[in-house]
């Protein structure tokens, strides 16, 4: 076995987080309780809790290209072809984008399609694709 990460996040309502994750991303569901909600993301194990309360502020955000990136945010690294598929489902499940699909580095080492837009509870996603997977981590 890989190693696998696991990141917990808030969210606001269990129902909507399932609809968001299994039916729009296409996660498959692991474990779930009263209070909480587990999905395979990308082959990584990902729990939500129900805690409304935890979205009682403004997320901050940095900038980056021009544009306001939200601090806080998880995704995932995915295959060109996977990257383009899902932005596709996106803009047909007609998503809000925090900042549209484009792509970063256009020509040059470390190029990159990127992506970020919200779960319903409004935790910030972003999805990437490098061109050559091994200039992941280029400097």
């Amino acid at each position: 076995m890989t190693s696998v990460f696991h990141l917990a996040y808030p969210v606001k309502d269990k129902e909507e987080t399932r609809a968001f994750y299994a039916g729009v991303l296409g996660c498959n569901q692991g474990r779930e309780a009263d209070t909480w909600i587990d999905f395979d993301f990308f082959g990584h194990q990902v729990s939500f809790h129900v805690k409304p309360e935890a979205f009682s502020s403004v997320e901050p955000t940095n900038p980056v290209d021009g544009k306001n990136v939200p601090v806080r945010h998880f995704g995932a690294v995915l295959r060109w072809d996977e990257w383009h598929d899902l932005k596709a489902r996106l803009i047909e499940a007609k998503t809000d984008f925090v900042i549209e699909p484009y792509i970063r580095f256009k020509g040059e080492t470390g190029e990159q399609a990127t992506m970020f837009f919200l779960d319903p509870s409004g935790n910030a996603l972003e999805f990437k694709s490098f061109k050559d997977p091994n200039q992941i981590f280029a400097t």
